[in-house]
């Protein structure tokens, strides 16, 4: 459960810090919300988690 809520604190940093792609995070977010409700009720953790991951990954694939 620790692991969990460090995990969710350190995307929810680590998207203060840095300026959100929409269309990225909001994918990712719609995504993880949807897979962390699935994997246990965590819906939240989920979302923070997913709009991290998307954010980096449009990040990267920019053309």
């Amino acid at each position: 459960m620790l692991r969990m809520i460090s995990m969710g604190l350190a995307a929810t940093a680590l998207l203060a810090v840095t300026p959100a792609s929409a269309k990225g995070c909001l994918k990712g977010a719609a995504a993880g919300g949807v897979a962390g409700h699935v994997a246990g009720h965590h819906g939240k953790l989920g979302a923070a988690a997913g709009c991290a991951i998307g954010h980096h990954h449009a990040k990267t694939t920019k053309k």
